[in-house]
């Protein structure tokens, strides 16, 4: 039974091992719950919606759709969800994507567990833990590189309210409902969208409209 005040806590970890620990730790410590454990970017996204917790504990090298792409959709649908990574990634790519696409904190795979769940409690509170390395390498970036401005790609008014309508969640029928236009009209627009960014689906497309500020 979930107690007052309990941090509902899910998991997106490949490696069976490591996701088990998790769920272990989590679950058989007091003040938390363990609500789901996902081995797929995919999964998760077909499942939370069911049962939506209060952290989701995320790792970033999946198979198939990334962390990143995943994370970048869930906060497009659920802005308040909180995002802790957790993985094993510390250059600098991958922890611009993973904060971009919208993740609180981030944490290397070799911290303590103790530390793990005191990072999910300052999250849940409103807090942004990061591991030290991680925290001195955000520092570095910031005072090294300008805010990105923002870029559309060359993308037509048109593309650029398809691809908006993608990022709230929309599919080729219910884009084409709305507009009032085909939906081989919507695939061809999709598929120019596609070429202009350089993506081959639609996950990818919403991650780099969402991480390069295309569409608002």
């Amino acid at each position: 039974m979930t107690g007052e005040g309990t941090i509902r806590v899910a998991i997106v970890e490949d490696k069976d091992e490591i996701r088990f620990g998790l769920s272990r730790l989590i679950g058989g410590s007091e003040g938390f719950e363990c609500t789901g454990s996902f081995a797929t970017m995919e999964d998760a996204l077909e499942n939370l919606p069911n049962d939506l917790p209060d952290v989701l504990l995320n790792d970033l090298g999946l198979p198939n759709m990334t962390g990143a792409e995943g994370i970048a959709i869930l906060k497009s649908k659920y802005p308040d969800l909180k995002v802790l990574i957790l993985t094993v990634f510390d250059d600098d790519d991958q922890i611009i994507d993973g904060i971009c696409a919208g993740a609180s904190g981030y944490l290397l795979k070799s911290t303590p567990m103790p530390i793990i769940l005191s990072a999910i409690r300052e999250l849940n509170e409103g807090g942004a833990p990061m591991s030290p390395e991680i925290a001195k390498r955000v520092m570095e970036l910031f005072r090294t590189s300008p805010p990105p401005k923002k870029v559309d790609h060359d993308l037509t008014p048109h593309e650029t309210r398809i691809l908006s309508m993608l990022v709230d969640g929309h599919n080729y029928k219910t884009a084409a409902a709305e507009l009032g236009v085909s939906v081989n009209t919507v695939s061809f627009h999709v598929k120019k969208i596609y070429e202009k960014l350089h993506v081959h689906s639609k996950s990818e497309a919403v991650a780099k409209a969402l991480k390069g500020n295309i569409v608002n």
